[in-house]
């Protein structure tokens, strides 16, 4: 079913349990994921960006993520990740997207804030939830470069940043990265904490392809409730078709799927939300606009 994404997150905040954001963007990545989701029975969100439009029609493949969700039994929310301007937000919307994330870290704080907050009360009226982000992960790059300028989530203008916005759930800076880490990701959970006292609204991680279980769990406990993974998907697509390069391609498409299954299961089970989709009788059901 079409859920509400603010609603699975606050079920997720208080069971203590985190709902993966998989980032996907073709057929191979749609089925595979599904697959482990109603395998285990898990709440999920299934996210797409502008960084794949050059891959895969928007507007095509927004339906086929609406209805697929629509006819699953599980609770499913369509989120765009990654939002840059009201633009590509409200086309978002019109295609079918049921959640968003603005993101404006890269601004100063006040400006971040001025953004955030028009995507908010723009989104409001329909009953779209909003992710922001406060400090900036920044691009994929090299992670030693990306830590000598890193911008922290700043854990004293968190409060404000969320009082002000009116958003339904904050992306965290915390050392985290997108793409492959090319050293061993530095996750400051201190920062964490001193966040999650100063705000009661869900938390986000990006970036968890490569953080180590051990901190995944940690994230969890301290009271992190969405975690964003796209590049562990790809890397198992990756090592089927490599691990297969002579087979027919129909052959390879269903080795992909059943990769992209296995990772995405292992993720479902890390953060804790298998069986929590049974348990969403409650939950809002979004219609389809």
């Amino acid at each position: 079913m079409l859920a509400s994404m603010s609603e699975m997150l606050k079920k997720a905040q208080a069971g203590r349990y985190a709902i993966a954001n998989f980032d996907i963007w073709n057929n191979e990545m749609l089925f595979g994921v599904m697959n482990a989701v109603e395998k285990t029975r898990s709440p999920v969100i299934l996210a797409f960006g502008s960084g794949f439009t050059d891959n895969t029609d928007i507007y095509y493949y927004a339906k086929m993520l609406v209805e697929r969700a629509r006819h699953s039994p599980m609770p499913i929310a369509i989120h765009w990740d990654h939002g840059r301007n009201m633009e590509i937000i409200q086309n978002a919307i019109r295609c079918g997207f049921n959640s968003i994330m603005i993101d404006a870290s890269a601004q100063e704080f006040e400006e971040n804030i001025r953004i955030s907050k028009e995507v908010v009360d723009y989104c409001k009226i329909i009953g779209v939830p909003v992710e922001a982000e406060l400090g900036h992960i920044g691009p994929e790059t090299e992670y030693e470069e990306l830590l000598s300028h890193y911008k922290y989530t700043d854990p004293d203008m968190a409060a404000e940043f969320v009082e002000r916005t009116g958003i339904d759930c904050l992306a965290t800076a915390i050392g985290n990265a997108h793409g492959v880490y090319t050293s061993e990701p530095q996750i400051n959970l201190d920062i964490l904490r001193q966040v999650r006292d100063k705000v009661e609204i869900p938390l986000v991680l990006h970036g968890a392809s490569g953080i180590s279980d051990a901190d995944v769990k940690k994230s969890i406990e301290i009271g992190i409730s969405k975690i964003n993974i796209h590049t562990e998907l790809c890397q198992a697509a990756m090592s089927a078709y490599a691990a297969n390069p002579d087979k027919p391609y129909l052959k390879l498409q269903q080795d992909v799927i059943a990769a992209i299954e296995a990772r995405a299961t292992e993720k479902l089970e890390l953060f804790g939300s298998c069986g929590h989709g049974e348990k969403a009788s409650d939950l809002q059901i979004v219609p389809t606009r």
